[in-house]
């Protein structure tokens, strides 16, 4: 599959099948996103990759909204920054997330990106602290890092991911020439 096929195939995947994704396919996939482009070649982007069955059903509720459908998913990987590095730490996760889910896709998974960063642990109820404050409550996120968001990620339960919705784009991309 080349690489816009791969593009055009990748949906959101909420549904997960109940195989194990094998520790070398989770390697692979990092790989890949290890040679993400970074602000300034910081590299501030790092991951925690969990495959816990428990600890991915409790990080399912950081969110009291979008986050539920992870407590099935066999894999979850975090994608932090170090704030150390760069003022620019959420950009380059954001590109490292989109690279995890590309190499998921080309690697035969499927993959739907939980954004962490900024988001509320229950919606409409800040005194109830933010999603990365209860992630901390119980995983080894380490100081110096922020969260981004948390790729949930694994073998599709369906033959065919479902035909992409069309989309009005028009006048979305301006031309100067």
């Amino acid at each position: 599959m080349d690489f816009f096929e791969l593009v055009h195939r990748r949906r959101s995947l909420r549904k997960f099948s109940d195989r194990r994704v094998e520790s070398h396919t989770i390697e692979k996939i990092l790989e890949a996103a290890l040679t993400a482009p970074s602000s300034r070649n910081s590299h501030s982007t790092r991951f925690l990759v969990v495959e816990d069955k428990d600890l991915i059903r409790h990080m399912s509720y950081m969110r009291d909204y979008g986050s539920a459908f992870m407590a099935e998913a066999p894999v979850a990987v975090m994608v932090m920054g170090d704030k150390r590095a760069t003022d620019l730490w959420v950009d380059n996760c954001a590109i490292s997330a989109t690279f995890v889910q590309l190499a998921a896709e080309a690697a035969g998974l499927g993959s739907c990106w939980v954004h962490v960063e900024g988001r509320e642990h229950m919606k409409g109820h800040p005194e109830m602290g933010d999603a990365e404050s209860y992630l901390r409550t119980f995983l080894p996120i380490p100081e110096e890092c922020g969260v981004e968001c948390v790729i949930a990620m694994g073998y599709s339960p369906y033959d065919e991911p479902k035909p992409r919705p069309a989309q009005d784009n028009s006048g979305k991309v301006v031309w100067l020439k």
